[in-house]
């Protein structure tokens, strides 16, 4: 009989979240059953068969970004969940539960569950606590950032096994909780190259006359630098006087309308281009294909430092250089493949744009970089087996001790 995993996802629709789609994928092709529970979007069925995934959609509350906001949000889910995690056991069985964090409520549903004997897997994509300073620009609560972090240890403590996106995560989970190192198994962010076949820069298809296209892809969130990318483009524009440029942000987030806005203000809209949200994988591809230079503007602090992000290794499977800050994370995951500006300065970020506008065989070669590092480290075919051996191992184990 096929293990039965059950995964939750409270954060984002499936299959838009890369990492989600990518382990239920692979968990599916080495044989196990995968439910995942997740909010709803529009045009999306309630509930599909995804690539071999039994997909369950919930409705999604209203959204509201203050403290109030997030504890209606937050308890409606963990209601949802709880009821739909029983559907789901009473008709098809569960033999783990996988629970995609934060928010780290959800251990509430997996310590349930384990009461009958289920395992419970902790996939810590997040550091709440200190996402939660990025996300109020330090400004928040320091009671709720105490909250998160009881949250966060509790989860740790409670989980059989966590799965950690870097080396990064792994040590803080070790400190954080005391928690012992076999019990966490690292499964990077990586772009599964089936979906994103390995593609050299277009740089001879484009005309003398295209100009530069700067590229973004991702999240939009206060914590994630979008803020940074367009002073640093107003500065490219303005100061540094490059007018045959553009840039397109594709994605979407809490911060998408006060960057229109903000790019407005600073006068750069002939230049910027926001598309929203693309789901089409082949649209989502042509966007990528299209630009010269990624950008990566995430600032330095305490979240960021220690997280990894796929848009770097998207730009690096499309043979694209890119430009970051000079992040612990994003170092490991770029090497020479990007230029890295000095802490916070986006006027040094500027300059590195410029340094690749004018660079177009250092492009190509950076270029060439991203995608070895890709192909011969990062896709993620080299962290599914990692993803698979834990879960065999786990539930193997599991089996043993309820025998």
């Amino acid at each position: 009989m096929k293990r039965r995993i059950l995964m939750l996802l409270e954060n984002c629709p499936f299959p838009r979240d890369p990492r989600v789609r990518h382990e239920a994928r692979a968990l599916t092709d080495a044989g196990f059953s995968v439910t995942l529970i997740c909010p709803h979007s529009t045009g999306q069925a309630w509930s599909e068969n995804y690539c071999g995934t039994r997909v369950i959609r919930y409705p999604v509350p209203p959204k509201f970004n203050n403290f109030i906001g997030y504890i209606c949000e937050y308890g409606y889910s963990l209601f949802i969940f709880f009821v739909l995690s029983v559907y789901v056991w009473a008709r098809y069985g569960i033999d783990a539960v996988h629970v995609h964090q934060p928010p780290d409520t959800g251990l509430l549903v997996a310590g349930f569950f384990k009461l009958f004997g289920k395992a419970y897997v902790m996939d810590h994509h997040d550091l709440a606590p200190e996402l939660y300073n990025a996300h109020f620009l330090y400004r928040g609560k320091p009671a709720i950032y105490r909250a998160l972090m009881w949250w966060e240890k509790k989860a740790l403590h409670l989980a059989d096994r966590v799965i950690a996106t870097n080396e990064s995560y792994k040590q803080i989970e070790i400190e954080r909780a005391g928690i012992s190192e076999e019990k966490i198994t690292i499964v990077r962010n990586g772009p599964d190259l089936n979906e994103k076949p390995l593609r050299a820069n277009l740089l001879d298809q484009k005309k003398p006359d295209d100009g530069i296209t700067l590229g973004y892809v991702g999240v939009m969130g206060i914590q994630d630098g979008v803020d940074y990318l367009l002073k640093a483009f107003q500065l490219l524009v303005h100061e540094l006087h490059q007018e045959n440029v553009r840039c397109v942000l594709v994605g979407a987030g809490d911060a998408f309308l006060q960057m229109k806005q903000l790019s407005s203000d600073l006068g750069i809209d002939k230049h910027v281009e926001f598309t929203g949200w693309i789901d089409d994988p082949n649209e989502f591809n042509r966007h990528l294909e299209r630009i010269d230079i990624g950008l990566s503007p995430e600032p330095s602090n305490a979240y960021n430092d220690t997280s990894t992000f796929i848009k770097v290794m998207d730009y690096m499977t499309f043979g694209k250089p890119l430009v970051a800050f000079d992040l612990p994370e994003s170092r490991h995951s770029a090497g020479e493949a990007a230029l890295y500006a000095d802490g916070n300065d986006i006027f040094d970020f500027a300059q590195k744009i410029v340094m690749l506008m004018e660079d177009e065989e250092r492009r190509r070669q950076m270029g060439a970089v991203g995608l070895e590092r890709i192909r011969d480290e990062l896709a993620w075919n080299h962290q599914a087996g990692k993803l698979v051996e834990m879960y065999r191992s786990l539930l193997n184990a599991h089996a043993g001790d309820q025998g």
